[in-house]
């Protein structure tokens, strides 16, 4: 998901929060002026706020490509996909907000290193397969995520997620579109397509958090229903439905355990390399470095916006005040 390692405030034993508890068991959505525990607030803003940080920083391995698409028409599909990236994470900010938080102050805590975003994208795009990667298997793994989320508990988070699946959902098709004409096409095609699957498939596993036994936070998001989904169950379903969609290109995922298990239903797979995983959110992975170091040219290079904007909003409101 684009949410990983997201702690979990502990409960409130309160009258207030069992009766919140209680609201929550029975399918109702918290809304913003509702009463709620400060650990469920805190564990969304969490949440929320790297899962918009996600969106926007995903912005930049594909928006490298936008111009070296091989097409008009594929220059011009990507182009629309990281627009709606933006919007996605206009929608979470927003959503973030009616917590009592700014976005301002949530980019201000990713550029201190308070909050993260997702590990997939300290990954390099290195081909034009990479962007067909991206959209089958990390827009995949968001939408494996993202689709039990418009059932959270929190309103605005759940009404964001319905048109936010809408639209990963076209990301989805576009990226397996693109993967689809590689495999098909000439055998340098294919070892491209090949390759970029080679790389991508690991770090897309990632995407849903350490394995449940490591994953101490869960419980309680999952209890408020902020989490609909252990990090293993999303891992597994992802696996089961990726690994026909890679047979059926040609393709062979990179993973020699990979087997058919008729007891559970599903595929027995190598777990990632989680060192690896909790390098990479360290801050140690391949692009941690330059995808910050583009993050805060972008806060710096739009100051002279922010402060025009409040300057504008000052006198406005100082000419309302002089008129009353």
């Amino acid at each position: 998901m684009y949410a990983q390692m997201v702690k979990s405030e502990a409960a409130d034993e309160s009258a207030e929060a069992q009766a919140f508890q209680a609201r929550i068991d029975a399918g109702e959505k918290i809304e913003p002026k509702d009463w709620m525990p400060a650990g469920y607030r805190k564990t969304l803003i969490r949440q929320i706020g790297q899962h918009a940080h996600s969106e926007i920083v995903g912005q930049l391995p594909e928006g490298n490509w936008i111009t070296r698409a091989p097409t008009l028409e594929r220059k011009a599909i990507l182009l629309a996909k990281v627009q709606d990236e933006a919007g996605h994470g206009l929608y979470l900010y927003c959503a973030a907000e009616t917590l009592g938080v700014s976005r301002d102050e949530l980019t201000e805590m990713l550029l201190d290193g308070r909050m993260k975003y997702s590990s997939i994208f300290n990954y390099p795009t290195l081909t034009w397969a990479d962007m067909g990667a991206v959209g089958w298997l990390v827009d995949g793994a968001a939408i494996m995520n993202q689709v039990p989320l418009q059932r959270t508990s929190f309103g605005p988070y759940s009404r964001a997620m319905i048109r936010v699946c809408k639209e990963e959902s076209f990301h989805q098709r576009q990226g397996y579109d693109i993967m689809m004409k590689m495999a098909q096409g000439t055998p340098e095609q294919k070892a491209m397509a090949q390759n970029a699957l080679d790389r991508f498939w690991y770090p897309s596993l990632m995407m849903f958090g350490p394995s449940d036994a490591d994953s101490v936070h869960s419980a309680q998001s999952m209890a408020w229903k902020i989490k609909m989904n252990t990090n293993d169950e999303l891992r597994q379903k992802f696996v089961d439905q990726t690994v026909p969609q890679a047979e059926y290109l040609g393709l062979t995922v990179p993973d020699k355990t990979l087997k058919w298990n008729d007891e559970k239903g599903g595929y027995d797979f190598a777990e990632p390399d989680w060192a690896e995983f909790f390098e990479v959110i360290k801050g140690n992975g391949p692009c941690n470095t330059e995808r910050l170091a583009a993050r805060n040219k972008a806060w710096d290079d739009g100051k002279w916006v922010r402060d025009g904007l409040l300057a504008h909003a000052e006198k406005r409101n100082a000419r309302k005040v002089a008129a009353e």
